[in-house]
């Protein structure tokens, strides 16, 4: 990353835009360190894959809004749950009702059987953040890592962070505890036709002992299944996780 991109980075990070609930897990998720890593430029075009609430797309669109351009692959406006529909109109209002700050990202819809999100050869770099486990457990990874490689130019950057499991364990194939071992990730995307490049422990957090009870989602922000001493959870912190770098070939 140029010093120049670094500093309005800086500048956005710091901006009164991002939401308290986004800015108060930034000592967890790393953003500049985890962006920098991943190699984001301020003239890439990069689609963020399920963005939810925003988290990185408040980063990601005041980032690429001059020169730049960002595709959010969000859940489909038809989607069968409710509650993935209103996220995502949520989500669209969102960007529609500060123009000034987003500039006009394309939403798109991803999911399974859904992979027309972004024209092929289009894109400098796909993000996918705590995703692969969803695409284990349903049984459609295959087609969703076809679609990345897809969708990349030649040399483009895969930029994945996932929960960590534990490598002692063997891996369910399911990932039903949302934890993938970091040796089995870096095979699964590998064997999809990507070049593992690098990887950085700057997302790390060895007090996750990955024995809870719903999981990887039993810690926060998310505390699922731990109401009776949630506590305990806080204190470990968000879960320990991996951010690794592929890149297409080419």
């Amino acid at each position: 990353m140029t010093d120049a991109d670094a500093a309005a980075l800086d500048a956005i990070l710091s901006s009164p835009h991002r939401s308290p609930a986004h800015r108060a897990r930034d000592s967890h998720r790393h953003p500049r360190e985890t962006l920098g890593f991943f190699g984001l430029a301020a003239d890439m075009h990069v689609v963020e894959i399920w963005p939810i609430t925003g988290w990185y797309t408040e980063i990601l669109a005041p980032f690429l809004k001059d020169r730049g351009r960002l595709t959010c692959a969000h859940f489909p406006a038809d989607h069968r749950e409710e509650l993935l529909r209103r996220q995502r109109a949520e989500f669209v209002a969102k960007l529609a009702g500060a123009p000034g700050i987003y500039g006009a990202p394309t939403v798109t819809a991803f999911g399974k059987d859904r992979y027309d999100y972004a024209p092929d050869g289009s894109a400098d770099m796909v993000l996918t953040i705590r995703n692969l486990h969803n695409w284990m457990w349903s049984d459609y990874l295959a087609p969703v890592l076809a679609s990345f490689l897809r969708v990349l130019k030649p040399g483009g950057v895969l930029g994945l962070e996932e929960h960590r499991g534990d490598p002692a364990k063997p891996q369910d194939p399911q990932a039903r505890d949302c934890y993938v071992r970091q040796d089995v990730a870096i095979a699964l995307v590998t064997a999809a036709g990507f070049v593992f490049e690098a990887a950085t422990e700057i997302n790390a957090n060895p007090r996750d002992t990955k024995d809870h009870p719903r999981g990887a989602l039993s810690l926060p922000p998310v505390l699922r299944g731990v109401e009776s001493d949630p506590a305990r959870y806080l204190a470990i912190g968000e879960s320990d996780r991996m951010t690794l770098r592929f890149r297409k070939p080419g």
